[in-house]
């Protein structure tokens, strides 16, 4: 058993001072003693800041950090989200097995030096660059599994059914090569994920069927039938209604927009986790509400694919759960997320604090606890709050950033997301062991020398 002090935590029923927590050895707390009296406090380390609940991200392109700044150029007609994706198919063309480990742990070591404790991996990169699978077709997911537990980050692993470019079962492309899987070499990729992460504390699978676009109806619901197989309440994650071009595909195929072919199709449920969901109507986002799904959004990725704005009015108003994620990692910084959510729907809206609960709350801890709690959901995992039976997956705050100084309970979360914060984190818990102190990964150095040398390969 281990014994924190914190001079104040967001536990999950408030902000409360003095804060006693015992954790037991595999990472979960066990006892919070809130205004805990100096004869209780004992042998217990001292934390050097005030504590909140570690940021799960719920949607990770990890390998897709390596291409951060390599398309910011001009293109002969408008750039979209699809010209983005003509290249994004170019840069994987020569990454091996051993890069995507090593660009993993970069962005893992970022991840948790920004704030994120746990982080959901949509992995879809299965096969080689000819897109043959691999001798062990889980050969990827395990190097992603590898880097998740070298850098101490928790880790839901999503491996992604692709099988189609387009709605209506369209053929793939040559550049889809390497997502490409069947039912049956899907289902192996699964099955041989879920036995490696038997029994580890803070790593878990689900599945994802990539979108409407790449997957047929009848592929869809036998991925649903694959995950009830395997594990109650397994978490499925789905890319929905990102771009106009998407809706205006899936109209012409359905007669009916993606959110609402997903509602009148299939059985939702606080499983799912539906990734942007960027265009989704006023009607739609009010029934999506309804399911208790998770609406995963990623501003910083959306922003730089000129997606666009998630109708987020209607749809929290409704009491819809909402999660976020760094995606392509063009940022690696929840704060800055929730920022960027918060801010679209001020330039949407052209008045400010859109997203507040009420007259007088702050802005910055209400977003922050639903983003915490809806991601933890869409992970599956016990973490997104500080309570007795949750893992313990914290922040120490750093009040020696200037935007946080001398701020107390919501104030802190206040001033970092909204305020000039450049490092709000001091210290990283994950499972009850400590993986970032002062700012600093232990393997921070090493990674980044790994890192390099696989980006020098890659750009040359």
């Amino acid at each position: 058993m281990s014994r924190y002090l914190a001079p104040s935590a967001l536990l999950a029923t408030g902000w409360n001072d003095q804060v006693l927590f015992e954790v037991a050895a595999d990472g979960l707390i066990t006892t919070i003693t809130p205004s805990a009296a100096a004869a209780d406090i004992g042998d217990a380390e001292v934390l050097n800041g005030a504590v909140v609940p570690g940021m799960p991200c719920l949607h990770s392109n990890a390998f897709q950090r390596g291409m951060a700044g390599l398309t910011e150029k001009g293109g002969p007609q408008g750039d979209s989200f699809w010209s983005w994706r003509k290249l994004m198919y170019r840069f994987l063309e020569g990454l091996r097995p051993d890069d995507v480990e090593a660009i993993a742990t970069q962005v893992y070591i970022e991840m948790l030096r920004a704030g994120y404790t746990s982080v959901a991996e949509f992995h879809y990169l299965h096969h080689d660059a000819g897109g043959r699978p691999y001798a062990n077709r889980a050969e990827v997911g395990e190097r992603l599994l590898a880097a998740a537990d070298a850098t101490g980050i928790a880790q839901t692993l999503l491996p992604v059914l692709y099988a189609h470019d387009n709605f209506g079962g369209t053929p793939p492309t040559i550049g889809q090569r390497r997502f490409i899987n069947d039912a049956a070499g899907y289902g192996q990729i699964v099955e041989a994920l879920m036995k490696a992460v038997q029994g580890h504390p803070a790593q878990r699978i689900g599945i994802a069927p990539h979108s409407l676009r790449a997957v047929t109806p009848a592929q869809l619901t036998a991925a649903v039938g694959l995950a009830d197989s395997l594990q109650p309440g397994m978490p499925i994650h789905l890319n929905l209604a990102a771009q106009l071009k998407e809706v205006n595909d899936c109209l012409a195929w359905s007669g009916q927009r993606p959110v609402a072919w997903l509602l009148d199709h299939i059985a939702l449920d606080g499983r799912w986790c539906l990734l942007h969901a960027t265009h989704t109507e006023i009607v739609e986002a009010e029934r999506l509400a309804r399911t208790g799904v998770v609406a995963g959004l990623c501003p910083t990725t959306e922003g730089d694919l000129g997606d666009g704005f998630f109708n987020a009015v209607p749809y929290l108003r409704a009491g819809g759960r909402i999660g976020i994620g760094s995606d392509s990692h063009v940022g690696v910084d929840p704060f800055l997320e929730l920022k960027l959510f918060e801010y679209g729907q001020r330039l949407r809206f052209e008045r400010r604090n859109v997203l507040a609960k009420g007259i007088g709350d702050s802005l910055g801890g209400h977003l922050y606890r639903i983003t915490a709690a809806g991601g933890a959901q869409a992970i599956g995992q016990p973490v997104g709050s500080l309570a007795v039976g949750s893992r313990a997956d914290w922040l120490v705050l750093n009040d020696d950033d200037p935007a946080l100084a001398e701020q107390r309970h919501d104030g802190l979360l206040d001033a970092a997301i909204f305020g000039p914060a450049r490092q709000p984190v001091r210290d990283v818990m994950v499972a009850g062991r400590w993986v970032v102190r002062d700012g600093q990964h232990p393997q921070a150095a090493a990674s980044f020398a790994r890192y390099r040398q696989v980006m020098k390969r890659l750009l040359a």
